[in-house]
């Protein structure tokens, strides 16, 4: 029996990750525990001021180096521009976690019905959640082939990329003192991140380049009491996810600890998809 550091699987010293929508309340967790973990991060978020922000403290706190890039993935000059930044800054790029989503600032277009909803906003949605994947994918992708050293990409959809929701769990839930909904167009852009994984973990397999899905459940996040009774009742663990729950599954895949994992689906969802 080889000599094997099972804990030191997930050691990220010496790696660089890129995390997108680092600044979001998702986001901020992930950056943290790749830091933690002794990575070197980029922050990317269209919100510049607060990735820098996010840099700086995390810097401070985890003795690594951390910088803050603002980015919109849904425009292909900017995501280039933020790979060459991250390569400016550190020379490699070994983990890329493709977690951007968009929603709109116009939240009575967003939370829409399905039959008045507007094609344009359909296209606004897409262009972050889908479009900006693929296109954060392709470049950090084609980075990691030129390095030859493969490297982990994850990828964050949503338990409503796998499941239709439950439209009764609405019925009185607001966020932000608005009546919420999902989207047709946000479960439909998160089940395309699901087939893309797919698709990418076999076509770059062969540079060792790993990629997988990450798929959160509902997460607190500011609903009211009402949303939160309502979903909970839904969930074998009877309760919403913290955000920080998520973080346990981004280490594993962005660690050592699954080399041999590639096209996969982690799901943290409490138990819904049990059902």
């Amino acid at each position: 029996m080889s000599e094997i550091s099972y804990r030191g699987l997930f050691d990220l010293t010496g790696k660089t990750g890129i995390v997108t929508g680092g600044a979001g309340i998702l986001g901020q967790h992930f950056c943290a525990g790749l830091a933690e973990s002794g990575a070197r991060v980029a922050v990317v978020d269209v919100h510049e001021s607060k990735t820098i922000e996010l840099a700086q403290s995390l810097s401070r706190r985890y003795k690594v180096q951390v910088i803050g890039i603002g980015c919109d993935v849904s425009d292909p000059a900017s995501v280039q521009t933020m790979v060459t930044r991250v390569i400016s800054e550190f020379g490699e790029i070994n983990i890329l976690h493709n977690n951007a989503a968009g929603k709109s600032d116009d939240l009575e277009a967003f939370f829409a019905p399905f039959e008045e909803y507007s094609l344009d906003q359909w296209r606004k949605i897409m262009s972050v959640n889908l479009d900006g994947m693929y296109l954060v994918a392709q470049a950090v992708g084609k980075q990691m082939i030129a390095q030859g050293k493969g490297g982990s990409i994850i990828q964050t959809a949503s338990i409503y990329g796998m499941l239709a929701p439950d439209q009764r769990i609405y019925e009185g839930s607001f966020y932000l003192d608005r009546q919420i909904n999902t989207p047709a167009v946000y479960a439909a852009s998160k089940a395309g991140v699901i087939g893309l994984t797919k698709y990418l973990s076999t076509y770059w397999a062969n540079k060792e380049i790993r990629v997988n899905t990450l798929t959160p459940g509902g997460t607190e996040s500011g609903q009211n009491d009402e949303f939160k009774r309502r979903y909970s009742a839904r969930i074998p663990l009877n309760r919403m996810a913290d955000a920080y729950e998520m973080v346990g599954a981004l280490l594993y895949l962005a660690s050592d600890a699954s080399s041999y994992v590639t096209g996969q689906n982690i799901i943290v969802d409490g138990g819904l998809s049990a059902w």
